[in-house]
């Protein structure tokens, strides 16, 4: 998947022109000295636009009053670097396709981070459907003890998210430590299908959330060893898509389980569900053992000393300095540096407002179960705002890495949440209120986007990139946990003061992701002015 979608981009290229993307080998400055390349044939052949990496032939240019190219794109300086220093890969071209070559092998072992994603969301939010299938009458859950159930998760999946990923920088095998902990989840799935009250299902659903914390930063971790930053966003897109893909896959999963398996066995369809979708997961984990990469620096059993090498120097370019030996300090200084960094915190905030307002996520069947239909078709309703979202959330991440834009691309998606809570809130209308389904699921949109800006933000040391993550990540789930009480069915059928909650944690995000933006707008300022005064080339800038 992965492959296919990167090789449609890469032919897509020479279409961003009209923004005045141009290859990087026709930008050389008037004033700087011609580039020989070390390839004779190559002369005195007429330039042409070459694929580095993904999409590092897409970058921007501007000319001040004099006609002379000033500035080039934050990402050039990364992606590109002259032809010294490509002897050991055999030249500038020798490494042009060594690249792509080490590219298109990471891109297909990181597609099944896709499914463990969708199997991760799957196994996390089937209680919801559960519900709608005798859970609560079958465990004698009464008032708020659902919600209980299913904001209990997200206590052990804050608990975990830090230790795991210090863990898991510390011991550099995610090819065994992930899905080790998938296979322990999926059984812990299974077993919340013998529940028979509400101790024993608080109980699974809390050692699920313990073990589930590995997956999403672990998984967002690895690909930010691997990727430079041009090439991060598109792959953090396609695997938080898997998230959205999860809610329309699980949707007709559970629909089909819990129309044809009630009674089989003696078990109540809703058993079945766990059991079903835990089996599937484990399933799942012991292939992820062979196909999933390590890190760079211990990935040597499907990758040639030479792509080994590359790896590394792609990060190395990517911020100017070295993923390993040049940047790390140990692995708890790391964890100081990622508390002691306020952005730290400020996305973590703005974050735990985005995810509040997204918590519709997991009632997602009660909200469509409003409209009047059976519970069967309420399932397959679910479906059509996901996939809706996920082609959405995909076109959107690919054009922020393009047009190098964060807020813009958070911003708006977050905006039209807003538009699908106020038609919800303002009528009883099914198709109106379909509609609105779709728009706050797109919203989505703007937290994978905002995934990849916390990456792009925290570059580098890895020990610190690697507690941020996953600190942002845990504390957010704070607003899964309150946002599992905005829902309580007696503010239904229109849950009119939840959609309120959810319009004033969106636009909080908002205000603070624009107040982040201008910071790290003055910090590129100054990035500029210390290199003008210093006489340097243009290097590293923060995304915007």
């Amino acid at each position: 998947m992965f492959a296919t979608l990167v090789a449609r981009i890469r032919e897509l290229g020479p279409a961003y022109k009209y923004a005045g993307y141009t290859p990087l080998r026709d930008r050389a400055s008037p004033d700087s000295p011609p580039v020989l390349s070390t390839n004779p044939s190559e002369q005195d052949q007429p330039e042409a636009s070459t694929s580095y990496g993904t999409m590092a032939d897409l970058a921007d240019t501007h000319s001040d009053h004099d006609g002379k190219v000033e500035d080039r794109d934050v990402e050039e300086n990364e992606m590109v670097k002259p032809t010294v220093g490509d002897e050991e890969f055999g030249g500038t071209e020798a490494r042009r396709l060594l690249e792509k070559k080490l590219i298109r092998k990471l891109d297909l072992r990181m597609s099944i981070l896709i499914v463990i994603y969708i199997l991760n969301y799957v196994d996390r939010n089937n209680a919801s459907a559960a519900r709608l299938k005798g859970l609560e009458a079958d465990l004698k859950l009464k008032g708020q003890e659902f919600n209980t159930l299913l904001s209990i998760l997200y206590v052990g999946y804050i608990l975990m998210q830090i230790p795991s990923n210090m863990f898991l920088n510390y011991i550099g095998k995610p090819s065994l430590y992930l899905p080790c902990c998938m296979i322990i989840w999926g059984m812990i799935s299974c077993l919340t299908g013998v529940t028979t009250n509400f101790v024993g299902a608080l109980l699974t659903r809390f050692f699920l959330g313990f073990v589930e914390a590995a997956f999403f930063p672990g998984a967002l971790f690895l690909l930010s060893k691997w990727y430079t930053r041009r090439e991060l966003g598109l792959r953090t897109a396609m695997l938080a898509c898997g998230n959205l893909i999860s809610n329309a896959f699980g949707s007709l999963m559970a629909s089909g389980i819990l129309s044809g398996m009630d009674g089989k066995l003696g078990h109540a369809a809703w058993r079945w569900l766990f059991f079903i979708e835990g089996a599937l997961t484990m399933f799942v984990a012991a292939c992820a053992i062979f196909i999933l990469p390590d890190f760079p620096a211990t990935s040597h059993t499907w990758l040639s000393p030479l792509e080994v090498r590359l790896a590394e120097k792609r990060m190395e370019e990517d911020v100017g300095v070295g993923d390993e030996a040049q940047t790390e300090q140990g692995m708890y200084n790391g964890f100081v540096m990622a508390m002691t960094d306020w952005k730290v915190w400020w996305l973590a905030l703005a974050l735990t407002s985005m995810v509040v307002s997204l918590s519709f996520n997991a009632f997602f069947p009660t909200l469509s179960a409003t409209m009047g239909y059976s519970s069967t078709v309420t399932l397959l309703l679910c479906a059509p705002p996901w996939v809706f979202s996920t082609l959405l959330a995909f076109a959107a991440c690919r054009h922020s890495d393009v047009t190098g834009d964060r807020f813009w691309h958070i911003a708006v998606p977050l905006f039209f949440g807003i538009v699908g809570f106020i038609m919800a809130v303002s009528t009883m209308h099914t198709g109106a209120r379909y509609v609105a389904l779709f728009l706050m699921a797109q919203s989505y949109a703007g937290f994978i986007i905002f995934l990849t800006w916390i990456s792009n933000s925290l570059p580098r040391p890895p020990s610190k990139r690697a507690v941020a993550i996953a600190w942002i990540n845990a504390f957010s789930q704070l607003g899964n946990v309150a946002g599992s009480y905005v829902w309580p069915s007696g503010w239904g059928p229109s849950y009119r003061n939840s959609y309120a909650i959810t319009i004033a944690t969106n636009g909080l995000c908002i205000i603070m992701c624009y107040i982040f933006k201008l910071h790290l707008e003055s910090l590129n300022k100054k990035l500029a002015e210390e290199e003008e005064k210093e006489g340097k080339p243009k290097g590293f800038r923060y995304l915007s």
